[in-house]
């Protein structure tokens, strides 16, 4: 699962003769490269509008230019009245407030570090066997730590599912609509079959094991505040933006967690620490121009998602070729790790451990041992006590049957080296 620049947004209204900026205390919006049209009736104009589409209105033509409109709440045109000004700035306020009313209102956050469900395993007639993830890997990690004696059973909390009201704090309506075609599931997947399933049974039997992932990656941030660490023994869905899901990816749980930590944990600065070996393009083009969050990418370029684009949004940007093996890779995440403590001062870290890298694994195509996933896993961790940062771990990619003993050895690794504990106990923040 898969260059620090300057960020800036504008939007601007083209008039015969005149050209009107955004006001400059309109809140900063986001957006993006696709967003489908929408024309509800309460509103002056469709929901989205991106750099490549206007509005011809009489005399009037009004053009969007990289305008971030809240997620899934409509953003009312200006128009060439005086007025305009302050109902952009109306609107905007307005965003705001439904975004912050969803997430307040969410029932996802509660206690404990380690979170899992029975039922983030996909099982889907078989069908899910088509794709070379493992979609069963996350209820065998667990299993894998219960037997070795790390992980008490009471100590794993059961996340909620993600509801739709929680799903619109990043997602439009449109992308969530477009849910409901088997077709568009079935392309998420790359499991083309899944097109010819009734859609009320891929919702059951793999859209709602990922909104219940969804919920725990949202809930992690809040225990790691708590407890310094957590482990979502799911999650990581990289490649899914606010309108776009693809490589395994149906939900923006990354984007989604964040948000809900600036608004309910108060922080306002993020580090995402990516090592799955693809590139994250969907948090990449949801975060392209929030100077908030932070982007530590070390990805294979050779392999998907191919997002060019994205990759323009990269803070710091580590490339690892095709066959790199354990000590060359752990050369360049000690270098990387050193950069990023110079260059942000986050609140929160995410980290993304995808276990695709591991030697044999046929998508990822790098060659880093069991080992060396503990390794690098342990020096993330380290990364973040020694500074004394909250982190939540996600399991990402991971495409062999041995990537959920080697997560499992990994967190016991972290137990032994006393990185992380299962003590009842709240961090002091």
């Amino acid at each position: 699962m898969a260059v620090t620049q300057t960020r800036h947004q504008s939007c601007l209204l083209l008039l015969p003769a005149l050209t009107f900026q955004r006001p400059p205390n309109a809140p900063s919006r986001r957006i993006s490269r696709r967003r489908r049209l929408q024309s509800p009736a309460q509103f002056f104009t469709p929901e989205i509008l991106d750099s490549s589409h206007s509005i011809e209105a009489g005399a009037l033509r009004i053009r969007f230019r990289r305008a971030r409109s809240e997620v899934g709440v409509p953003l009312i045109a200006m128009s060439s009245d005086p007025s305009s000004s302050s109902d952009a700035a109306n609107s905007a306020a307005e965003a705001d407030d439904l975004r912050r009313k969803r997430v307040q209102s969410s029932k996802l956050y509660f206690d404990d570090p380690v979170i899992y469900s029975s039922t983030y395993d996909i099982s889907f007639f078989g069908l899910e066997k088509m794709h070379p993830f493992d979609a069963a890997k996350w209820g065998r990690i667990c299993d894998f730590l219960r037997k070795d004696g790390v992980l008490d059973k009471k100590r794993i909390v059961e996340p909620r599912e993600a509801s739709k009201d929680d799903l619109l704090v990043v997602h439009s309506e449109t992308y969530l609509n477009s849910l409901n075609n088997s077709a568009t599931v079935a392309s998420i997947m790359e499991i083309p079959p899944v097109a010819l399933v009734p859609n009320l049974l891929v919702q059951k039997m793999a859209l709602c094991p990922f909104r219940k992932q969804v919920g725990g990656t949202i809930l992690a941030a809040k225990l790691a505040k708590e407890r310094g660490w957590a482990i979502n023994v799911g999650g990581g869905f990289h490649h899914c933006s606010a309108q776009s899901g693809g490589g395994f990816c149906a939900y923006a749980d990354i984007s989604l967690c964040i948000h809900f930590a600036f608004i309910r944990l108060n922080i306002s600065r993020v580090m995402i620490i990516d090592l799955d070996a693809h590139q994250g393009n969907g948090h990449e083009t949801d975060f392209a121009d929030d100077d908030r969050v932070y982007i530590l990418d070390m990805f294979n370029p050779n392999i998907y998602p191919f997002d060019y684009e994205a990759r323009r949004y990269i803070d710091q940007k580590v490339q690892v070729q095709s066959g790199t093996g354990t000590d060359e890779y752990l050369e360049k995440l000690d270098d990387a790790l050193q950069v990023a403590g110079c260059k942000s001062n986050p609140e929160l870290i995410i980290y993304n451990a995808g276990t695709d890298i591991l030697d044999g694994d046929p998508l990822g195509r790098l060659k880093i041992s069991g080992e060396g996933v503990a390794i690098r896993d342990e020096k993330v961790f380290r990364f973040a006590r020694d500074r004394n940062i909250p982190l939540l771990m996600l399991t990402s990619g991971g495409y062999m049957k041995s990537s959920a003993k080697v997560i499992a050895d990994s967190i016991k690794n972290l137990s032994t080296k006393k990185l992380i504990d299962f003590s009842r106990h709240a961090r002091q923040i």
